[in-house]
């Protein structure tokens, strides 16, 4: 059994490797990323320099290189997107050439080799904003920023691919993952890092939007789940148990590193803010047991512990 990870430098790309890897249940492993900024070699270094995976630079969009990197593989866990959100706003063109695109040739390339299972991993802002609840799985999707409308698309490009050609095509919606060696244009890791730094925290509006934490070693767990009980053609929500608003959350880490709320800096509110996202995962808590594992507090504590103790090494490879 020989499995792709597109994006598998990236942060949960990365995580998701390092599992899959003590796991040791794939014949071969081939990761395929372009190493842009958020992207990080070392995260996957010792892996390369052992040969426990096969590395390739590249992009999705490449038809040649896909070709090459899909040869006798059975599983696709497709990580690869562009996926900070401010970023989209400045400039989506970028977030449909990979994100669409990108997944469209992915899917093609599937459909010439008879591939056994695609696992496209998305997440809940394609659902919209929900004032009170949850979404479920059979909700219809409701993006807002040009990044969840990029999402929503290869979603519904992924899932169209089942319906139409029969490709076993797994669609996984994602809360906001945390955990160590997330790039700083994520909050927990800016907010971090800043602190570290000296620098303000920008709080969006008055800090009320709220959003549901997950760990990535969760998310990752979720994701082998899909992979051993999930069926073709579903819809999974992943989701992490911890709800809370930016300025709540900005409080706990001010309070786990010991700092007062006067670097607290309330800026402009992001356009087009979504005000809640929450997940509702029974779904996959019913066909595979999965619940999250890592207690928030426990989660946040380490990740800073891991950001104070890695901060020099980090900042380097991250250039």
């Amino acid at each position: 059994m020989k499995l792709l990870v597109t994006g598998g430098a990236g942060f949960i790309g990365s995580h998701f490797l390092r599992s899959q890897i003590i796991k040791n249940y794939w014949e071969k492993i081939v990761v395929l990323d372009s190493l842009t900024y958020a992207a990080n070699l070392n995260n996957i270094k010792e892996f390369i320099d052992t040969s426990q995976i096969d590395f390739v630079k590249g992009d999705i969009c490449d038809e040649k290189i896909v070709k090459y990197v899909m040869e006798d593989v059975s599983t696709v866990v497709h990580f690869a997107a562009e996926s900070h959100v401010d970023r989209s706003i400045i400039s989506s063109k970028p977030f449909i050439t990979s994100n669409v695109l990108g997944t469209q040739n992915l899917l093609d390339q599937a459909l010439k080799i008879g591939l056994q299972t695609f696992i496209h991993i998305s997440t809940d802002e394609v659902y919209g904003s929900i004032e009170n609840g949850s979404w479920n799985e059979i909700e219809p999707v409701k993006p807002n920023s040009p990044y969840s409308a990029s999402k929503a698309s290869s979603d519904l490009l992924a899932l169209a691919y089942f319906r139409t050609y029969g490709l076993d095509v797994r669609v996984t919606r994602c809360s906001n993952n945390y955990g160590p060696n997330q790039h700083a244009e994520k909050l927990i890791p800016r907010f971090i890092t800043n602190i570290i730094d000296g620098k303000k925290l920008p709080v969006y509006g008055k800090g009320n939007n709220r959003r549901d934490w997950l760990h990535v070693s969760d998310h990752c767990d979720a994701i082998d789940k899909v992979i051993e009980f999930g069926s073709a053609g579903e819809i999974y929500n992943i989701g992490g148990g911890t709800e809370l608003s930016n300025i709540e959350l900005t409080y706990r880490i001010l309070k786990l590193m010991n700092v007062k709320d006067d670097i607290i800096e309330f800026v402009e509110d992001r356009k087009g803010h979504d005000f809640r996202y929450s997940v509702d995962y029974t779904k996959l808590n019913r066909i595979g047991g999965y619940k999250p594992k890592i207690d928030f507090e426990k989660g946040l504590s380490s990740t800073i512990q891991w950001y104070v103790k890695n901060i020099g090494w980090w900042k380097e490879s991250a250039k």
